[in-house]
């Protein structure tokens, strides 16, 4: 993981309520902010997604037609997005949010050239709205925005602090492995991500570093060596 440029930053929804588990920890989105901040600041372009978890978990709801409960997912993502960036901003960051649709003058149509010039700019982009299309999850909305950007790994934060071979909040004895392959990740359904995003990821050669968010400057550490998470390889 030597020699990074550019990473996409994956951020769960439903982390960012923090223990108010809806909503937003605005002292935890500062501290994201600020281990941003160190990293914009050596030279490297960082790319934002966030799940919507904290406003909406549509598949579970099954009076909602699936499109309409995943178009509601992609706007919940968008007002994450906004939210976050507007924290990012009052911490001296600069930011600009893509989306694959329009949306007004909240957001600017993505593209890969519009990305490119913010990253140029030390700009930390976010991508909200997922691919734009029912049936496929932000997971696979990361992996795309990474592939299509070069980007050279995948930053994924989330509640757990790594890749278990089992769920550690109903198994107290889940190993937890700090090197996996994405094949067996696939072989194994481990979850890290969903299976199309693992498939790109597999197909693509773009490996993952899996970290708990809420892990004292857990990104930060996740390129600086200080790494205790999950690095999923593709080789």
């Amino acid at each position: 993981m030597n020699d990074i440029k550019r990473v996409i930053l994956k951020l769960s929804g439903e982390a960012l309520s923090g223990d108010k588990k809806s909503g937003y920890d605005d002292e935890l989105i500062m501290d994201i902010a600020g281990q941003v901040k160190q990293i914009i600041d050596k030279g490297i372009n960082v790319g934002v997604v966030i799940g919507g978890g904290n406003y909406w978990r549509g598949r579970s709801n099954d009076n909602i037609d699936r499109t309409k409960a995943d178009q509601i997912g992609m706007l919940a993502t968008i007002m994450n997005c906004i939210y976050v960036s507007e924290i990012f901003r009052s911490q001296g960051l600069k930011t600009n949010i893509l989306t694959p649709f329009e949306c007004g003058s909240m957001t600017k149509l993505f593209s890969k050239d519009r990305a490119n010039k913010y990253f140029e700019k030390g700009m930390v982009v976010f991508f909200a709205g997922g691919t734009g299309h029912p049936y496929f999850s932000t997971d696979t909305g990361i992996v795309l925005r990474a592939i299509e950007l070069d980007a050279d790994a995948i930053l994924l934060a989330k509640a757990i602090d790594g890749v278990y071979d089992s769920d550690p909040k109903i198994n107290p004895k889940a190993k937890k492995y700090d090197k996996i392959s994405i094949t067996d990740v696939v072989d194994k359904h481990l979850g890290v991500i969903d299976m199309t995003a693992s498939v790109m990821c597999m197909e693509n050669k773009m490996p993952l570093m899996v970290f708990g968010l809420n892990e004292k400057d857990s990104i930060v550490n996740a390129l600086s060596g200080k790494f205790n998470g999950t690095i999923v390889t593709v080789d």
